[in-house]
């Protein structure tokens, strides 16, 4: 486990300074059409991904890329990590997430969730919130982009029992589009609330897309089905091979 605890260390040290790296680059686009900083922050991506692999033996394995639609789209995602709120940038032309109001008044940073058109959502409004979160991005889903939701509303430990929001079929009918479900395991090598990062195999699959127009209830127990089932299974895997690597009960993060 030390040699695991040093190689967390540099990741996340060096986590930052690309993280500053990038920030630094994408400061012309500023001056350009949104996509080009989109552009930037999906090679912030993938060059994490590489510095999983180099410095923390973590191999990232994406399933079912073939099933993502092209043009506007919702894609709902299992939430376990910080990592697939970056991580799935580079899959889509034109991604937006919703982002607590408070982060765009981080120097920099907030400058580039409101140069990508975020949502920004006060949770304090509660109801008044999620209006305003169905009504923007029904307008950027208008535009042909990408609505990039965690239907359980937070970061949720591996094993926890699903809790998925009424808001996502909401969401869902009010942009009128298809919506990608997506399973992952990322909790398992990125845990929340600890830098620790574990080796292994992290999975993310893309599942069958859900068609626009479904019933509100048929399309949350579909949605929840799907990627619950899928989630378990790849969780599963992961955590066995995990206890052949640690010789006992694999790390969890909480």
């Amino acid at each position: 486990m030390a040699v695991i605890f040093l190689r967390s260390l540099v990741f996340n040290i060096l986590f930052y300074v690309v993280f500053l790296f990038w920030s630094l680059v994408a400061l012309p686009t500023f001056l350009m059409p949104r996509s080009a900083m989109l552009k930037v922050a999906s090679w912030w991506a993938k060059t994490n991904i590489l510095l999983m692999r180099a410095i923390c033996n973590i191999k990232v394995e994406f399933r079912g890329v073939e099933k993502i639609p092209k043009g506007p789209l919702i894609v709902a995602s299992k939430h376990q990590s910080m990592w697939e709120t970056i991580s799935l940038l580079h899959f889509f032309e034109a991604p937006f997430f919703v982002v607590k109001r408070e982060l765009k008044f981080i120097p920099l940073f907030g400058l580039f969730l409101i140069k990508t058109n975020m949502v920004a959502i006060d949770r304090s409004a509660a109801g008044r919130a999620l209006l305003a979160v169905m009504r923007r991005a029904a307008e950027e889903v208008r535009r042909g982009r990408q609505f990039v939701i965690f239907p359980e509303g937070t970061r949720r430990p591996v094993g926890a029992p699903p809790h998925y929001k009424a808001g996502v079929g909401l969401i869902y009918t009010e942009c009128g589009v298809p919506c990608l479900p997506v399973a992952l395991n990322s909790g398992l090598f990125w845990p929340r609330r600890t830098f620790m990062r574990y080796p292994g195999t992290l999975v993310v699959e893309f599942l069958d897309p859900l068609p626009a127009g479904l019933p509100r209830g048929e399309f949350l127990s579909r949605i929840e089905t799907g990627i619950e089932d899928a989630t378990n299974r790849i969780v599963a895997v992961a955590q066995e091979q995990q206890r052949q690597l640690f010789g006992g009960i694999p790390p969890r993060g909480e």
